[in-house]
C-alpha cells in the first residue's frame, strides 16, 4: 500500500512543484540529495572516495521538454566529467535518456549522449545510461547497443537492468554477450503484471538469478541493493563459486545504509554510491521512498536536527 501512495505522490505534478520550490522540501530532501550544484555533488563524491568508496554522480531530471533544456543538461554532464578528473575523483557519471532529450528528439538525444560517451571515454571514465519506467526500456537498450560498438567506447558505456521486469533475464544475457557492464536492481517504477512481477519474492527471486548471471559472466558489473537478503545471498555466491570481491561491485544510494555501506567495505567487497543531486529531486526521492518506506523515518528525523 506504502509503494502505491508513494509511487502516485512521485507523479504528481502539483506536489512536485510546490516541495521543490519550497525551503522545507529541499530541507527533507537532504538526506538523499547531495545538494543544488555540481560543486555540491563533488564535494560529497571526495568525502565518500575518503571512506574507500567510488561513486557515480547524477544530475536528476527527466522528461525534458525542449532542445535547450537538453542541451544544457548535457552541458553540466561535460563540466562533470571534466571536474572528476581535474580533481581526479574516483567517480563516473549516470544519466537518463528522457534528461537528454530522448521525448522531444530521438535523434538528438543519441547525439548527446554519443558526445557525452566519447568525452568520458577519452578521460577513461564512464557513463551509465539510467533505465525509466518500462515505456523506455527498449530505446534505452537500442542506444546502449549502439553507443558500446562504436570505436573507443567499449567499456565506457553501460546499462540498468530492473529485476522486476519477466524480460530482464534475455536482455541480461544479450548484454553480457556484449560484456556491457550492467548495474542490476529490483526496480522502481509502477509496472503492470502483464509485464512486471508483482509480488517482492518473486522480484527478489530473479534478483538472485540475474546476480548469479552477472557474476558469473566475467565483466565488471554493479548489484545494486540496500536489501540484507540479496546481499547475503551476492556474498554467499561470489564465495561459493570463488569470485574475487574485486570483479564487481556492491553499489547504494547516497544516504542510505551508511553502516551497511561501510561495514561491506571493512570486509572487502567494493562499494560505489549513487549520488544524486540538483533542483529536480522530487521524483526521484519519492522512489526511493516507495522502495524502502522506512526511509521516511529518516527524512523525519533528518528534519528535527538543527
Amino acid at each position: 500500500m506504502f509503494r502505491a501512495i508513494f509511487i502516485g505522490l512521485s507523479e504528481s505534478k502539483t506536489l512536485r512543484s510546490i516541495a521543490e520550490r519550497s525551503r522545507i522540501g529541499r530541507r527533507l530532501s537532504s538526506r538523499f540529495v547531495a545538494g543544488m550544484t555540481v560543486d555540491d555533488a563533488l564535494t560529497a563524491t571526495a568525502a565518500t572516495n575518503a571512506h574507500d568508496m567510488s561513486v557515480s554522480v547524477d544530475n536528476l531530471g527527466e522528461n525534458v521538454t525542449n532542445v535547450a533544456e537538453a542541451e544544457e543538461s548535457a552541458t553540466l554532464y561535460h563540466q562533470m566529467l571534466d571536474q572528476i578528473a581535474a580533481r581526479k575523483l574516483n567517480a563516473n557519471v549516470s544519466l537518463k535518456l528522457t534528461h537528454m532529450g530522448l521525448d522531444v528528439d530521438q535523434q538528438l538525444s543519441r547525439m548527446i549522449v554519443d558526445k557525452l560517451v566519447a568525452h568520458a571515454a577519452k578521460l577513461g571514465s564512464f557513463v551509465r545510461i539510467d533505465m525509466e519506467g518500462s515505456l523506455y526500456t527498449e530505446k534505452t537498450l537500442e542506444v546502449v547497443y549502439e553507443l558500446h560498438r562504436r570505436d573507443g567506447n567499449g567499456g565506457h558505456v553501460g546499462a540498468v537492468i530492473q529485476s522486476y521486469l519477466y524480460r530482464s533475464e534475455g536482455d541480461v544475457q544479450r548484454l553480457c554477450a556484449e560484456s556491457i557492464r550492467i548495474r542490476l536492481c529490483k526496480g522502481a517504477y509502477k509496472e503492470p503484471p502483464e509485464i512486471a512481477f508483482q509480488k517482492k519474492a518473486d522480484v527478489d527471486a530473479n534478483f538472485v538469478k540475474l546476480m548469479k548471471i552477472l557474476l558469473k559472466s566475467g565483466t565488471y558489473h554493479g548489484i545494486a541493493t540496500h536489501d540484507p537478503k540479496m546481499i547475503d545471498a551476492t556474498i554467499a555466491f561470489a564465495r561459493k563459486e570463488k569470485i574475487a570481491p574485486d570483479s564487481f561491485e556492491f553499489q547504494m544510494l547516497y544516504g542510505v545504509r551508511r553502516d551497511l555501506q561501510q561495514q561491506l567495505v571493512r570486509d572487502g567487497w567494493g562499494m560505489r554510491v549513487y549520488i544524486p543531486f540538483g533542483t529536480e529531486w522530487y521524483p526521484y526521492l519519492m522512489r526511493r521512498l516507495a522502495e524502502r518506506p522506512a526511509n521516511a523515518v529518516f527524512i523525519l528525523k533528518n528534519l528535527m536536527r538543527r
